[in-house]
């Protein structure tokens, strides 16, 4: 699983990404649009994640997704 993939299928993968991020709304999902560099962003700011952790956890969601 790759990110273009989750672009691609982003409605499909929403409820998935809710269920690992709970403070994300559906407004912030929708911003995302599958897109990494969002997701990275909007975790910096619900979390305070700097930006090497937002991208670990990021990461780490892809790989479970594989699994």
């Amino acid at each position: 699983m790759n990110w273009d993939q989750i672009k691609g299928n982003w409605t499909q993968f929403k409820g998935k990404i809710k269920e690992q991020w709970g403070k994300l709304t559906d407004d912030d999902l929708t911003t995302i649009g599958g897109q990494r560099d969002q997701l990275i962003g909007v975790l910096q700011q619900k979390y305070g994640y700097a930006k090497e952790k937002a991208e670990q956890e990021a990461d780490e969601f892809v790989r479970k997704l594989h699994t």
